[in-house]
This record gives structure tokens, C-alpha cells and sequence, in this order.
């Protein structure tokens, strides 16, 4: 029950927002509910723990929002400038991380990233498949593929290994 004890009030804390009242019947209920789902649905132990670091982290946050604001000007102009004739491009990226929760991270980073989206993530030969919109000849490909390698870079530097952090310095200086 311990360990189960932060999701039971994380979900209580978000029982009571959805219900948007802070009653006793609204906490007792969220209790109840919160303790129920923890006890049908557990979480299968993490095998592997994330070495957080927060300036990094911090980093890569005000990177996101920087890449939100970048990205979203450049889709507009795409849809302005080509409209329906805008481009884009499938790229077979490198799969640097291993850990399956710094690549979802990394996914979902790429993803809020506007024109750019996660298709396919293959473990198996260590690719993901991105899409990006834009790319009209060769050298916008290879800013995209930049970008996306620069983003692993940076969800590595925050969560990852010192040797995926080493691997993405190599990739990095591979496409250089």
C-alpha cells in the first residue's frame, strides 16, 4: 500500500479537479476510486531507473518551448507560402536509448514539436520513423534529421546514460 501510496493521491488529487469541488464526498470518492484502480491495475515494477538531472532538464524544457514557438511559425509559413502542396519527409532515424521510457519521452517530444510527429519506433533495429513537414530537396532533409538527432540529444542529456549521451555526440558528429 506504500508504494502505491503516491498514485493513490495523485489520482484523488485529480478525481477531486474533474469534479471540480473540494467536498468531503468529492475526496472520499476520489479515495475510493483512486484505490480501487491501483489495486486492478498495478504497475509492473520499473527495471530501469532514470538518472534525472535538473539543469538539463530545466534546459531542455525551455528548449521545448523555444522549438514550439520556432516550429509553429515555420508550419505556418509552409501552409501559407505552399498550402495544400506543402512537403514533407519520412526519415529512419537512429534509436539511441534503449530504456523504453527515455524514448517515450523522446517521441513525445518530437511530437509536440508542431510539423514534426513519431511514426513507428522499431527496437528491434534500433530506428523510429519521423515525420516532418517541410523538406523540399536534400538539405532540408538533412535539417530535419539534424533536429530530430539534436532533440535526442538533449532528452539524453537530461535522462540518459552516459554512453547514449556519447552515442548521440557520435551520431551528431557523424551528420557534421
Amino acid at each position: 500500500m506504500t508504494r502505491s501510496l503516491p498514485a493513490v493521491l495523485w489520482l484523488t488529487f485529480v478525481w477531486v479537479l474533474l469534479w471540480g469541488t473540494f467536498s468531503p464526498a468529492s475526496i472520499v470518492g476520489g479515495i475510493l476510486v483512486a484505490v480501487l484502480v491501483t489495486a486492478l491495475f498495478r504497475l509492473p515494477p520499473a527495471t530501469d531507473r532514470l538518472p534525472v538531472r535538473p539543469l538539463p532538464v530545466l534546459r531542455l524544457a525551455l528548449f521545448l518551448l523555444w522549438d514550439l514557438a520556432v516550429s509553429g511559425a515555420e508550419v505556418s509559413w509552409q501552409v501559407l507560402r505552399h498550402g495544400p502542396r506543402a512537403s514533407g519527409a519520412i526519415m529512419a532515424m537512429p534509436l539511441i536509448s534503449s530504456s523504453d521510457r527515455v524514448v517515450t519521452v523522446m517521441a513525445n517530444a518530437l511530437s509536440l514539436s508542431p510539423g514534426t510527429m513519431a511514426l513507428q519506433i522499431d527496437h528491434d533495429h534500433d530506428v523510429w520513423y519521423v515525420y516532418a513537414l517541410g523538406p523540399r530537396d536534400q538539405a532540408g532533409v538533412e535539417r530535419a534529421r539534424r533536429r530530430v538527432v539534436d532533440m535526442q540529444r538533449r532528452v539524453l542529456a537530461a535522462l540518459g546514460s552516459p554512453g547514449e549521451q556519447a552515442e548521440a555526440e557520435r551520431v551528431l558528429g557523424r551528420m557534421s
